[in-house]
């Protein structure tokens, strides 16, 4: 998985590109955790992203709740394929999806 960061002021964007699964979940844990202190706002762009297993929504689950005091976090450019893990798990009435 890749994962591409823009830094906005405050506004924080991670582009994520392949898999997000129990290899690479860890990988965007460590950079969310580096990174979330300073941003006010998360957006999480899935328009490369290609799948997502239970570690990768425990990762956003994470993310969510860490936001929530905050700005908010949402998910954008969301694929068939990540929509349909996210209708099956109830995801999507916690997240915020565009």
């Amino acid at each position: 998985m890749t994962i591409s960061k823009t830094l906005n002021g405050s506004a924080l964007t991670l582009a994520l590109e392949g898999r997000l699964d129990t290899v690479t979940a860890p990988e965007l844990e460590r950079e969310l955790n580096a990174s979330l202190n300073g941003a006010d706002s998360l957006t999480l762009d899935f328009e490369k992203l290609e799948y997502i297993s239970s570690a990768g929504l425990r990762v956003l689950l994470s993310a969510h709740k860490a936001m929530s005091g905050k700005g908010g976090m949402k998910v954008i450019h969301v694929n068939e394929i990540v929509s349909e893990v996210f209708e099956v798990t109830g995801f999507c009435d916690i997240l915020e999806i565009e």
